[in-house]
């Protein structure tokens, strides 16, 4: 009975704390309502597992989870389900803690959890709330001080998905680090069988990191590599990349791309209306989701029609008459695939963090591809703690040192731009993780 009141107060103090915060002008769709709720009480995500009728659908992966969570969660919602979704990307416990705290009341409940997990708190989430449906993205390198090697984080993702007997699990099938995943589960595959270029994108000549096969430990071969390890891969030893469940066609446009999914129900043709062949990933994983949940292809096309970019993904806002495009980026692979979009005609800043949530190592500076930033028309501003890191980064990228203007105040580097530009030009910004939260604050107050 204890535990129950201090559940009950702890969603009250958070919607009371959230009052507050708005009334401050500061986002509360982070983590410190979170926080606080399981300080007050340390079950809250326990009970919370009460107020949810259908399932607990979780998505993790070191690349794409926001935008992956957003689209099954818009999904569900135009198909009158009602759901809960940490929107705002926040994936620790107190992130996920804080997205429920703020929805829940004692008297209603809801068809659905739509949650993404950081993949080293995946283990810890479902200690308090199991799973029905497990989604995995990909697994990139990332935050080696946080995550340590690619083994270390499937290894963390295995033993969560242990503790769910009963989980569903839908994997990227071109990325052989996801589909080696526990085979102990019913698993659903999905990946692509052709991808198209259809735009002025420039094709990645970086050097690309060894996989090994997971059964014979030689070195992965490709017939077709898309980007990173993801590719239809093959090993002599006769491993290979899984049948998948739903495959796809994909041909890239300049800020859109088309989808041709093909599954044993037969074929369907998405529009979707996100940048870069990431994105395209991130949306055959939902619509793969979608369509094994028995949601038809009209549903499906409306809820990618109505679905909002989350903020630093790719959104697009009007900034003082400017367009301005905030793209986060944090690991070499996803900030490579975002620097091949980016509008060489924009004005561009870059702001480089380096607290706890970016990774204190910022060493994966140096395997991004900013090399795609060398013919940038306008000076590139670098901004963030790690400004000055940056801007060698750039040097060494081959752009001039003149082009590159450094501003460590992200607020200060803003309203350079603001006041430098003439109306209507654009701006492209490359935010961090907490730089980017910084920066919603920011651009909050300067409209």
């Amino acid at each position: 009975m204890m535990n129950k009141l201090k559940f009950y107060l702890s969603i009250l103090v958070a919607k009371i704390l959230a009052v507050f915060i708005a009334m401050l002008h500061r986002s509360s769709g982070t983590s410190f309502v979170g926080l606080i709720a399981l300080k007050i009480c340390p079950e809250f995500l326990s009970y919370c597992s009460k107020y949810v009728k259908k399932g607990v659908i979780t998505i993790t992966g070191t690349n794409g989870k926001t935008t992956t969570a957003g689209l099954i969660s818009s999904i569900l919602e135009c198909g009158g389900q009602k759901v809960i979704h940490n929107e705002k990307g926040a994936n620790m416990l107190t992130g996920i803690a804080n997205a429920l705290a703020l929805d829940i009341a004692p008297f209603r409940r809801f068809d659905y959890f739509v949650l993404e997990s950081d993949e080293a708190y995946l283990t810890r989430l479902y200690d308090y709330l199991p799973s029905n449906s497990l989604l995995v993205t990909n697994l990139f390198r990332d935050q080696l001080d946080r995550y340590g090697e690619l083994d270390t984080t499937a290894k963390k993702i295995r033993e969560a998905i242990d503790k769910n007997p009963d989980l569903k699990l839908f994997l990227n099938a071109d990325d052989p680090m996801v589909a080696n995943l526990p085979d102990e589960h019913e698993r659903i595959y999905f990946g692509f069988e052709n991808v198209e270029i259809v735009s002025n994108s420039v094709v990645s000549n970086a050097p690309i990191e060894a996989v090994n096969c997971p059964t014979c430990f030689s070195t992965l071969k490709y017939s077709q590599r898309f980007f990173a390890q993801q590719g239809h891969y093959y090993c002599d030893c006769g491993y290979k990349r899984s049948y998948c469940d739903y495959s796809a066609d994909v041909k890239i446009y300049e800020d859109y791309s088309v989808i041709n999914v093909y599954s044993k129900n037969g074929e369907y043709e998405f529009n979707v209306g996100l940048i870069g062949l990431y994105n395209a990933y991130n949306a055959l994983a939902a619509i793969s989701f979608a369509l094994e949940s028995g949601y038809d292809q009209p549903k499906i096309q409306n809820a990618l029609n109505s679905y909002q970019a989350i903020f630093g993904r790719a959104e697009k806002l009007i900034l003082q008459g400017h367009q301005l495009l905030v793209q986060l980026i944090k690991n070499p692979t996803g900030a490579s695939e975002v620097l091949k979009t980016v509008d060489l005609n924009s004005n561009i800043m870059v702001i480089i963090n380096d607290n706890y949530a970016d990774g204190r190592d910022v060493s994966w500076l140096w395997d991004a591809d900013f090399e795609y930033l060398k013919d940038a028309k306008n000076p590139i501003i670098v901004s963030g703690f790690r400004a000055q890191d940056m801007a060698v980064r750039l040097k060494y990228a081959g752009i001039e040192p003149s082009k590159i203007i450094v501003i460590p105040r992200i607020r200060h580097a803003l309203r350079h731009v603001l006041t430098t530009l003439d109306i209507n030009e654009r701006i492209t910004i490359l935010p961090t993780y907490t730089a980017l939260l910084k920066m919603q604050n920011i651009i909050r107050d300067f409209n």
